[in-house]
């Protein structure tokens, strides 16, 4: 059984990939300016979906700010607006 994805779990996959503290994470920053590569977008898309989520690499790669991927992902979607540090 996997574990849904919160904004807290989302923060720390994204820490992870960054080697960052969770809190240390702007929601704002633009993923690649932010220093992720192709094989952590294709990591964290692979985490996502087994999660549940229904997010592609592309989607990840078209996103301008790590909002847009969190709007993406969460359980409610793009519904919940952005998320609230």
């Amino acid at each position: 059984m996997t574990t849904p994805l919160t904004l807290d779990t989302f923060r720390a996959d994204l820490a992870e990939q960054l080697h960052q503290d969770p809190h240390e994470i702007d929601l704002a920053e633009n993923p690649l300016e932010a220093g992720l590569d192709s094989l952590r977008l294709h990591t964290l898309a692979e985490r996502w979906r087994a999660a549940g989520a229904d997010v592609t690499f592309v989607d990840l790669a078209e996103g301008t700010s790590f909002t847009q991927w969190w709007q993406l992902v969460s359980p409610g979607g793009t519904a919940d607006g952005p998320p609230r540090d």
